[in-house]
């Protein structure tokens, strides 16, 4: 089957909104709450440690590939392109609190991600009504690091394997600062364009990606 050419938001074909893409998305936002449930259920216990890698990683995969299915198979809806980014936000806030409650991440690190995360939405919300940031391919792999690492400070490891995590975390944090600055000035720019008349309308594609974290 052929997909239909992507156009301005207008032009969008309708799609239901239970579809693959959102079903993921949803699957995400219920997994919060089950993954802080596993981490809380025993702390010290490697089986629950275990449980809830297991729900973070599953849920962090949806959100590599929940963006990717709605941009191939034309499912871009208004409930995911709002929905996709509070369920990123949701799962990575609720790791990194958890994580930092239970000691084992420093506060400033959770606070530093968590006003970087803040950030970068509002200034996409700042400058939506002229046109879409994208998430960058830095902003792709701050989320890959970040969730790498939250992923291993879940688990219960030492030795070589719990450095290996801090490094990998230290460099998902570098990333992260690098990239909000960047999108700092990539939403001057549009402000500035818009304020030339050169900015170009969004188009469906533009909003997914704006959806997808970054």
């Amino acid at each position: 089957m052929t997909a239909p050419p992507a156009g301005a938001p207008g032009d969008r074909p309708a799609v239901p909104v239970l579809n693959v893409a959102n079903i993921l998305t949803i699957a995400r936002l219920i997994l919060v709450p089950v993954f802080v449930a596993f981490l809380f259920a025993g702390p010290d216990t490697d089986t629950w440690r275990y449980a809830a890698f297991g729900a973070y990683a599953v849920a962090a995969i949806t959100d590599q590939i929940d963006g990717s299915i709605a941009r191939h198979w034309r499912l871009v809806t208004d409930f995911g392109i709002l929905v996709d980014p509070i369920a990123d936000k949701a799962l990575t806030g609720a790791a990194l609190i958890s994580l930092s409650v239970l000691g084992e991440l420093p506060w400033w690190v959770t606070a530093l991600i968590l006003l970087r995360e803040v950030g970068v939405t509002l200034l996409r919300l700042w400058v939506i009504r002229f046109g879409v940031i994208a998430a960058s391919r830095g902003g792709k792999a701050k989320t890959l690091l970040l969730n790498v690492a939250i992923g291993l400070y879940v688990l219960p490891l030492g030795g070589p394997a719990a450095t290996l995590r801090a490094v990998i975390l230290a460099a998902g944090v570098i990333v992260a600062v690098a990239t909000g600055i960047d999108y700092i000035y990539r939403a001057l720019a549009l402000r500035r364009r818009a304020a030339s008349g050169t900015a170009g309308a969004a188009t469906a594609d533009d909003e997914e990606e704006w959806a997808d974290a970054g």
